[in-house]
């Protein structure tokens, strides 16, 4: 039986983030304010030419590239990024200081969206707030780190956006985060885990240091509807 993270994105589309999930049976895609993510059910050409019909011309989309198969005409590839999946998979025991670290809401968007934009954590629009539990620690009135949640294939959910802001790097801002959203998925019945660049290895050896393990190599390709 496939596991739930072999297709995280259906799997979320299909449960925990359902509310913001378009399409049918075969194929789905995120609110495209909130996520640029879709999926197929499983891999065949027919699902990707279900989710095709079902986009506007032009559309580009991030999905993950099946293992044993090419995308189909008409699909153009963008830009494939090789990721590792990596989970938390024990309970947070590290003490964490909660201290400065406050919920973000709709009023902080600007600063949230300032800070995605300079540090490049992965895609983040308007509404990915919308996913929930985003939180941010402010130097003054400048927002320097953050981390929130994003897809949740249940029981799994995912840490993202996590970034720190160059000039305050050193200081366990991003540490504190992701050990604070690894304990409140776990508190609300989940398994956390992330996704990271390959080629990202300080980021790698942080979410080892913390208690991340590589669970599997994959591939997230952009690709365009023409």
């Amino acid at each position: 039986m496939q596991h739930v993270l072999d297709n995280p994105i259906w799997n979320a589309l299909a449960t925990g983030n359902q509310t913001f999930a378009i399409g049918n049976n075969q194929a789905k895609y995120f609110k495209r304010d909130i996520a640029p993510f879709a999926a197929i059910e499983t891999n065949t050409a027919e699902n990707f030419t279900n989710l095709y019909e079902l986009l506007p011309q032009n559309t580009v989309i991030a999905v993950f590239k099946p293992e044993d198969m090419e995308f189909p005409q008409p699909w153009q590839v963008v830009d494939p990024v090789p990721v590792f999946q990596m989970v938390y998979d024990h309970p947070v025991t590290t003490q964490i200081d909660d201290a400065g670290i406050v919920t973000l809401g709709d009023e902080h968007i600007p600063a949230m969206l300032a800070l995605t934009k300079l540090t490049n954590p992965g895609p983040f629009f308007n509404r990915t707030i919308d996913f929930g539990n985003y939180y941010g620690i402010f130097e003054g009135d400048e927002l320097v780190a953050m981390a929130g949640r994003r897809m949740q294939p249940l029981p799994y959910m995912e840490v993202s956006a996590v970034c720190n802001h160059p000039d305050h790097l050193g200081k366990g801002y991003a540490s504190r985060l992701i050990l604070h959203q690894a304990r409140l998925i776990q508190a609300d019945g989940g398994i956390p885990f992330l996704h990271v660049k390959t080629s990202n290895a300080s980021a790698i050896k942080l979410y080892e240091k913390l208690g991340f393990v590589i669970r599997k190599e994959m591939c997230i390709c952009a690709i365009k509807k023409v």
